[in-house]
């Protein structure tokens, strides 16, 4: 799948909160959805992805983010809330989502 099948609420709750700490972190998530068969399977494996950032170490870090590591704090505020919304997303039932298609 792409990020473009997503839902709107699916694409704030990832897409949109990674791009407001660093574009590098939008990109990750972003070609996730290349791994993903749908939106569904898309959301369980953001969750990973982001619990998963949340237990690098800065080598890693700086790996992820391309040397330009974002404040570590900022960053754990922005995967727990990408998670929070997440969980949010996955409560909307998916007919009652947004899609633009």
């Amino acid at each position: 799948m792409d990020t473009d099948d997503l839902s709107r609420e699916a694409h704030d709750a990832i897409i949109i909160e990674a791009e407001r700490l660093a574009h590098d972190l939008t990109l990750h998530f972003g070609v996730l959805s290349s791994d993903c068969k749908d939106e569904t399977d898309y959301l369980e494996k953001s969750k990973l992805l982001a619990q998963e950032i949340k237990q690098l170490d800065d080598f890693d870090l700086d790996d992820l983010f391309f040397g330009n590591i974002p404040d570590k704090e900022k960053m754990k505020f922005t995967l727990d809330k990408m998670i929070s919304n997440i969980e949010r997303v996955n409560k909307i039932p998916l007919d009652k989502r947004h899609f633009d298609y």
